[in-house]
């Protein structure tokens, strides 16, 4: 075959370090959000949507075919901290956690995860992110030790 042609759905999720809800306006996790969209766009990983609340983000893209997930997630945290970084100067000390998550998601189910990223602020009502993140390793069969999931 002389054509190379993937189709991987992420839904990417990181949170605020410490989970501090710095994003605390719509104005400023908008802004974010769009700012985070725009990199995973200018990255050939084209955005479906990027949400979340105070203290956390989910994004759903598709991964690139020249793009690792590590340097994917590495690249729009370094881009957002530092747009927000340069906001204002009341967001100097923002911070990402330094771990994420990352979920290959089936074209199915592409549309139900849209809705839930766009509907966060009414999810979190009901849920802490913590319990959110655990919950979501657990549905997805993911390994990990919780003592170092969090930071």
């Amino acid at each position: 075959m002389s054509q190379s042609l993937a189709q991987i759905y992420l839904h990417i999720i990181f949170s605020t370090k410490d989970r501090y809800p710095w994003l605390k306006t719509k104005v400023l996790q908008r802004d974010v959000h769009a700012y985070i969209s725009a990199t995973l766009n200018n990255m050939d990983c084209p955005c479906l949507i990027t949400g979340g609340v105070a203290d956390h983000v989910h994004t759903l893209c598709r991964l690139g075919r020249q793009t690792t997930i590590a340097n994917l997630v590495r690249d729009i945290k370094k881009a957002s901290s530092s747009m927000l970084h340069d906001r204002d100067k009341l967001l100097r000390d923002f911070h990402w956690q330094k771990g994420y998550g990352a979920f290959s998601i089936s074209p199915a189910h592409v549309d139900p995860l849209k809705k839930y990223i766009l509907n966060q602020e009414e999810h979190h009502r009901k849920e802490t992110f913590q319990e959110e993140f655990m919950r979501l390793l657990k549905k997805y069969g993911m390994e990990y030790d919780e003592r170092y999931v969090w930071d």
